[in-house]
């Protein structure tokens, strides 16, 4: 009796072990790329050259490495790309880059930042950025003007009801009481 006691006690032991362990491992791993990510500064001339697809590429040579440039993607910038007037110049450079890597996330030149700190202003795919976008076509925003106007995100241009007759505790007439027929 006592053996099926122990069974059953490990056995539970497994069932609940298993119910905690299997959503950890079964979960998706944070950007470990961003996690990885380690400030740098670095200095140097900015050099430009074209790679073979034909893009645009900066680099930089500090202490025997040649770094590759990043400051945001090239369709948002066009002939405004925020490296272009360093070419040629000796730079101090503070970005990030991923330990081992010698691709950096310019963060500023000469200790002037390139942009605002948060979310990058190209964020937001073509619904946010417009026609610069590569993934915009007019097909698709003349779509989206269809489905829901000019308001986008949807639910953002509701009006909502003005409260000019007293202060914020006064209901206007939308918001009353209807009256009871019980005078």
């Amino acid at each position: 009796m006592q053996h099926r006691a122990v069974a059953t006690a490990i056995g539970v032991v497994v069932i609940l072990s298993a119910i905690v362990i299997l959503p950890v491992l079964a979960a998706k791993p944070e950007k470990a790329a961003d996690a990885q990510k380690a400030p740098i500064t670095i200095s140097g001339t900015v050099q430009l050259a074209t790679d073979a697809d034909g893009h645009e590429t900066y680099t930089l040579q500090d202490g025997g490495k040649t770094y590759t440039l990043d400051a945001g993607p090239p369709w948002f910038f066009g002939d405004k790309y925020p490296l272009k007037p360093f070419v040629g110049k000796n730079v101090t450079i503070a970005g990030e880059a991923a330990q081992g890597s010698t691709d950096v996330e310019v963060d500023s030149v000469n200790g002037t930042a390139l942009r605002a700190p948060g979310r990058p202003p190209w964020a937001g795919g073509w619904k946010v950025v417009g026609a610069a976008h590569p993934g915009w076509s007019q097909d698709k925003a003349d779509r989206m003007k269809a489905k829901f106007g000019d308001c986008f995100p949807p639910g953002q241009c509701k009006t909502k009801p003005s409260h000019a007759g007293g202060g914020p505790d006064e209901p206007d007439e939308s918001e009353a009481p209807e009256a009871s027929g019980a005078d």
